[in-house]
């Protein structure tokens, strides 16, 4: 069987000239700026206009561009080879939300490629509309616009899959390799930040990132860990989910507590990991006086979420959406039904 498996990302400026159309892309979709076409697109272009300097600096400390397409390249590549088993002709294709490659190119690609199935895999363990959703209108967009009738199932998302959930725990583990025994740490499991309004309309995601963090808590079965869920990456003035990253680091070292921050959302490296938990948080710990500030890595190609991953997409071979549980995600946002 030929199959087809498209993963999603979210994409990264390939160059510092493209950090200001990236982020014009990123501030024109209507899942992240919700206005009438009229108005979203003059101000998603002002916002890019105004935020790229301040961009182009972050990339500027992770040599001028985000390594995304390379980490999810290795990805694909590492899935592929798991999926090269019991008669199955894979090939892995990349979709970026918002720079190059995007879902046109995927699409098309994946039309010549002429696949029996295909099969649509986010590299965002949880469902939301402002990530997920966005990523798969647009395939939807693409896929109809190259002509593709080929059967295709999706995966939802995957909070606590249990190769994701092991990853995530064997980086933690990695993290406290060498800690000092002279003091305690708390465990910081961070994700990226949404406005409050987005999660009251219904969206999943905070409700998902909860669970992914219970999950690696559970699994490090360390008793009387001390752990906190925290959000990263807020801007603009909108309300955001908490509690913020930047104010558990700071009542870390209140707490004389050390830190050992790990990314639960995102499964690859890019500016939000490299430059602001490695760069900007850690400066921030040391003024606040945490004692040590600890990082654990994302997924990236861990053998445990590269089999996670290639479980979710043979289990999308035999049923049209794949969700986290046999009930869906207990919302009608995502379109899970019984999988």
């Amino acid at each position: 069987m030929k199959l087809a498996v498209v993963l999603f990302n979210l994409g990264g400026p390939d160059s510092p000239e493209a950090v200001q159309p990236f982020l014009r892309n990123l501030f024109s979709d209507p899942a992240i700026i919700g206005l009438p076409t009229m108005f979203r697109l003059p101000l998603a272009r002002f916002i890019a206009r105004r935020r790229a300097p301040i961009a182009r600096e972050i990339y500027h400390q992770i040599g001028g561009r985000s390594p995304i397409f390379e980490e999810t390249r290795a990805q694909a590549d590492a899935l592929t080879k798991a999926l090269s088993t019991g008669g199955v002709n894979p090939k892995v294709f990349i979709a970026m939300r918002y720079w190059h490659p995007f879902s046109d190119g995927a699409a098309a690609a994946v039309k010549a490629y002429d696949p029996d199935k295909i099969v649509l895999l986010p590299l965002y363990p949880q469902y939301s509309t402002t990530t997920t959703a966005s990523s798969l209108k647009d395939w939807d967009r693409a896929a109809k616009k190259a002509g593709i009738t080929v059967p295709t199932s999706r995966v939802c998302c995957y909070p606590s899959e249990e190769g994701f959930v092991a990853a995530a725990t064997a980086h933690v583990r990695a993290a406290l390799e060498g800690a000092r025994t002279d003091i305690s740490y708390r465990l910081l499991l961070s994700a990226h930040g949404l406005p409050k309004k987005v999660i009251r309309k219904g969206d999943p995601y905070q409700r998902q990132v909860e669970q992914t963090a219970a999950a690696i808590v559970a699994a490090l079965d360390m008793p009387g860990l001390d752990s906190q869920v925290c959000y990263q990456s807020r801007v603009g003035p909108l309300e955001w989910i908490g509690p913020s990253t930047d104010d558990e680091i700071r009542r870390a070292g209140k707490d004389g507590k050390g830190v050992i921050i790990a990314p639960v959302a995102f499964v690859s490296e890019h500016s939000e990991t490299l430059v602001e938990l490695d760069i900007e948080y850690r400066k921030l710990a040391e003024e606040a006086g945490v004692p040590d500030y600890r990082r654990a890595a994302t997924a990236g190609v861990q053998s445990d979420f590269i089999g996670g991953l290639a479980g979710l997409v043979r289990r999308a071979l035999v049923t049209d959406i794949v969700a986290p549980t046999p009930g869906g995600c207990a919302t009608g946002l995502c379109g899970c039904r019984k999988s």
